[in-house]
């Protein structure tokens, strides 16, 4: 039953991070960390767009994809020292942006969200092309949503993929968007918004005909915005389908793979059915660590320019590879 409801990190954090705001948001603004020397290839996707891969090879024996959070891009500080931690642990990295992320606006109408597997996917597919033989995928927020919905959903798991490392993760998403309606956390909200009503605008531009884009001035908040534009965007019917149907707890219990979920219970961006403990203590292959405080995504350590994150996440990996060179 792997459910750790008392982590080792709560012993880890330093005093002044134990507000989650303070964590979360130096975490995200304050903190630098810089990025790898990668070698970055765009990937051509079979629907006639692309994505933009940034990777590193050292070790075709392991490997670690990083898939980064909504409005992130693969060299976001998170990104960045977890990156530079496996890295050091002699594993090839790939660091992936969603579409439109990056700095490059992509060419379909569609964004991405949660369940974006098929381009997950098409990373998988070019780490294998670059003899990849040991594959374990780490996500953040929305990317280990889409880690999560990826191991559950896709209708054939590479065989080179070994386990899934989740991250602050919205379990339910709809539990998140209503999380970030209340007080101090509409602040990441509203800037969530702004972010993607520039996107929206872009694509007004290139495709005039699409949708009644004059009601991008009405968005104020997700409930608008996921309703009358990610929804109809992506191919729901409104918020509440999109919510449910990208949601990773439709997917935990078809998971066959190793996975670690990291979220902590401060986390401002997690609402009820982010931490799913009857599923970890009825499914021998969820591991869920649930520490007192970490924020989101951020999981500072004491005299560590690290995170518990990428310290955790490795931790898992050795496990897994220890069980597997005994079976």
């Amino acid at each position: 039953m792997p459910y750790f409801s008392r982590s080792k990190y709560d012993a880890l954090i330093p005093f002044f991070h134990k507000n989650a705001h303070f964590s979360t948001i130096y975490a995200a603004k304050f903190k630098t960390f810089a990025a790898p020397k990668y070698t970055r290839e765009q990937l051509e996707l079979k629907d006639g767009d692309f994505l933009t891969v940034d990777y590193k090879l050292q070790n075709h024996h392991k490997t670690v994809i990083l898939c980064h959070g909504l409005e992130g891009n693969s060299q976001r500080t998170y990104i960045n020292s977890c990156a530079d931690y496996f890295l050091k642990e002699n594993f090839s990295v790939f660091a992936w942006n969603n579409r439109s992320c990056g700095g490059f606006m992509n060419r379909l109408p569609q964004l991405y969200h949660h369940a974006s597997i098929e381009d997950l996917d098409a990373v998988i597919q070019f780490a294998l092309s670059k003899k990849s033989q040991e594959i374990y995928l780490i996500g953040f927020s929305l990317g280990a949503g889409q880690v999560l919905n990826y191991l559950g959903r896709h209708s054939e798991i590479h065989s080179q993929i070994k386990a899934g490392i989740a991250i602050s993760v919205p379990v339910e998403v709809k539990a998140c968007a209503e999380a970030l309606k209340k007080g101090f956390n509409q602040i990441y909200m509203k800037n969530f918004v702004l972010d993607l009503k520039k996107k929206l605008h872009i694509k007004a531009a290139m495709f005039p005909n699409l949708m009644p884009w004059e009601n991008i001035k009405k968005c104020k908040d997700f409930d608008y915005l996921d309703d009358h534009f990610t929804a109809p965007m992506h191919g729901f019917a409104d918020k509440e389908e999109y919510y449910n149907k990208v949601s990773p707890a439709r997917s935990l219990n078809h998971i066959t793979l190793p996975v670690l979920i990291l979220n902590a219970f401060d986390d401002p961006f997690l609402g009820p059915g982010c931490f799913p403990t009857a599923t970890a203590q009825n499914k021998t292959n969820i591991h869920l660590e649930t520490p007192k405080y970490g924020g989101h995504c951020a999981f500072p350590v004491k005299n560590s320019n690290y995170s518990y994150a990428e310290i955790r996440a490795l931790e898992f990996i050795k496990s897994i590879q220890k069980i597997n060179r005994n079976t």
